[in-house]
């Protein structure tokens, strides 16, 4: 136990410094491709960090516990909304533009309606990943004709970084990220088995928060920066991912019996991002207390999922 305990500090290092490093490359290429960052966060930042819940519930699937699947996608997505927006707002309050307010968020917010409205039999079978896949395509068509039609991000010559330089970056953070995180979830869950814990809680907050550490460090790291549209893209475009591409994926491969998952989690998750709604419209900021107090629900669920073990 005591090696996967160092397993997981160095897990957390190469999570972090990858992030910084992605976050850096990723504003590059909005300065230079001449795009809102918020595009850029919710697209290729998105996907890199929803890379290892991607090969978690794949493998999962695969594997025959579907529970570590669903619940490592709808953990990850209640972690996301609370506890990172939480930190992130409490580093640095983050602006919110009013066109991610009225379009952005709502499209993860139906698609965490989508996903209880399908699991409601208890499964999620091909057809259910199939209509996922479905809502994923609409999101990307929708996104990348924003890219096109919407405002672009200041290009400051002074400040252009070289392209492949910032193909670097991205292409180094995405990895050390997938990398680091692998490592954590791994030695993680080898410690939460050896303490008795079960599959669905195991995939509810070990697996979930190791597979969440990328948009943990991306968003807070990105926040510091001042680049709040890279840190609420990348949780907006990272839940709508996991729920529509990922769980979409994964169940037209391996179609997925729900057991361990509860309706109290499902609802857990749908409210996690309407409270990140909610907050985003006072002001279009989420203040340094609105981020205390996702982070402080977020805990408080935790202690409720571990109390009933």
């Amino acid at each position: 136990m005591i090696f996967d305990i160092i397993l997981i500090i160095a897990g957390v290092a190469m999570v972090l410094y990858g992030a910084d490093r992605l976050t850096e490359g990723a504003s590059a290429l909005a300065r230079r491709m001449n795009v809102s960052e918020i595009i850029i966060g919710l697209t290729i930042v998105a996907a890199g960090t929803s890379a290892p819940e991607l090969f978690v519930s794949l493998v999962s699937a695969l594997k025959g516990t579907p529970d570590m699947a669903i619940g490592n996608v709808v953990g990850s997505n209640t972690m996301n909304a609370m506890l990172i927006v939480g930190c992130a707002a409490v580093v640095a309050p983050m602006s919110i533009s009013r066109n991610t307010v009225r379009k952005d968020i709502p499209f993860a917010v139906a698609a965490s309606v989508l996903l209880p409205l399908l699991a409601i039999d208890s499964a999620i079978g091909r057809i259910d990943g199939i209509i996922l896949l479905a809502g994923f395509a609409a999101f990307m068509y929708y996104t990348l004709s924003q890219a096109k039609a919407g405002e672009t991000a200041p290009s400051d010559e002074t400040k252009m970084q070289n392209l492949w330089l910032s193909v670097f970056f991205v292409v180094l953070g995405l990895a050390l990220l997938v990398i680091g995180s692998n490592i954590f979830v791994d030695s993680a869950s080898r410690v939460a088995y050896a303490l008795g814990l079960s599959e669905a809680v195991v995939g509810l907050t070990i697996v979930a928060g190791g597979t969440s550490l990328p948009e943990l460090a991306t968003s807070v790291v990105a926040a510091r920066k001042g680049q709040s549209a890279i840190a609420i893209g990348n949780v907006i475009g990272s839940n709508v991912f996991n729920i529509l591409m990922i769980l979409g994926l994964t169940a037209t491969i391996s179609p997925m019996q729900i057991q361990g998952i509860t309706h109290i989690d499902l609802l857990m998750m749908l409210g996690s991002i309407v409270m990140v709604w909610l907050f985003s419209r006072t002001k279009y900021t989420v203040e340094r207390w609105e981020g205390a107090l996702l982070a402080m629900v977020y805990i408080a669920y935790v202690c409720w999922l571990l109390s009933q073990v």
